[in-house]
């Protein structure tokens, strides 16, 4: 890398790719995004941001990320018609992923960009809209060491970590292995609370508790609120837990690993779509424990911390 800052590319602004291309923006970053919708693109241009109509228009960017939902988003974002590798002509030096989405996908579009001659990093992350805010995210990249090694720069200014984890797509191992335990936890801990609050202990008093002994972490802090208060404004849905839990059991299924519990509570988070609750954040999980406990769960409107406060 040069003193020169590269010029980089963006795809997707939903809540998390807003936030991750804004901190690009503040860090000084020329960035220039796409997002299918462009009106939810469109108030980074407030930042410096630059709006494009199609992902191929990022082609003569030296870096660009992209954020989408899916594994079909991103092999269509990628390697459909107008996407980021369609032009024959032009195509970014490196490339990095922070979906999360299945090996096989990233794979298609490691092998597409290669041939390209193009840098690929898968470059998923940890954390939600307010750990971004507050500087808190981590990141897991694999590739090739030289490509991290000039894109690692960028990828510092999303959060307070990044770690190099290896070649080709581990990286998509960490955050699927990441999400399964994110999924297994919420559910233990909608269970643990239900018990104690059914023996007559306040949601909060319990996951004060719980925040304070060496079972506590970031995660049980940042999710208490929601489950004393039940207020369940989504950070990540049951939707995209399922769709994590069966990348996960997909691969364990590939590689040979019997993985009981993750199977379980996938099944569990599959009821809850399935039932409706697609919208809300997947804390909510704790009031289907709670109503097949025979226990009718209120807000206990107690003023309790996240832990995300800046530091």
């Amino acid at each position: 890398m040069t003193d020169t800052k590269p010029t980089v590319g963006w795809i997707g602004t939903g809540r998390m790719g807003f936030q991750l291309a804004k901190r690009l923006l503040d860090a000084g970053y020329d960035v220039a995004v796409y997002n299918r919708t462009r009106a939810k693109a469109e108030p980074l241009t407030e930042f410096g941001a630059t709006v494009v109509d199609r992902p191929v228009e990022l082609a003569d960017r030296d870096i660009v990320f992209s954020m989408v939902s899916a594994s079909k988003d991103l092999e269509n974002v990628m390697l459909g018609d107008g996407g980021l590798l369609s032009d024959p002509e032009r195509a970014p030096r490196i490339i990095g992923d922070a979906s999360t989405v299945s090996v096989e996908a990233s794979e298609t579009v490691r092998a597409a960009a290669e041939a390209r001659g193009v840098g690929f990093l898968a470059t998923p992350v940890s954390g939600n809209p307010k750990v971004i805010a507050v500087g808190k995210l981590t990141v897991a990249a694999s590739g090739p060491r030289e490509v991290y090694d000039e894109a690692a720069p960028l990828l510092a200014t999303w959060g307070r970590g990044v770690t190099y984890v290896g070649e080709g797509e581990v990286a998509r191992i960490v955050k699927i292995a990441h999400n399964v335990f994110l999924g297994v936890v919420i559910q233990s801990m909608a269970e643990i609370t239900v018990l104690a609050e059914k023996a007559g202990v306040t949601r909060e008093a319990f996951l004060t508790f719980l925040n304070d002994s060496v079972m506590g972490s970031v995660f049980t802090q940042y999710k208490t609120p929601a489950l004393v208060n039940l207020d369940f404004t989504p950070t990540f849905t049951n939707v995209l837990l399922q769709k994590d839990f069966d990348l996960g059991l997909a691969a364990a299924a590939k590689m040979g690993v019997v993985m009981p519990v993750a199977s379980v509570t996938r099944n569990l988070v599959a009821q809850e779509v399935g039932n409706g609750n697609v919208e809300q954040d997947f804390a909510s999980l704790i009031v289907t424990v709670a109503n097949g406990s025979g226990l009718e769960l209120a807000s206990e409107n107690a003023p309790v911390s996240d832990g995300l406060e800046v530091d």
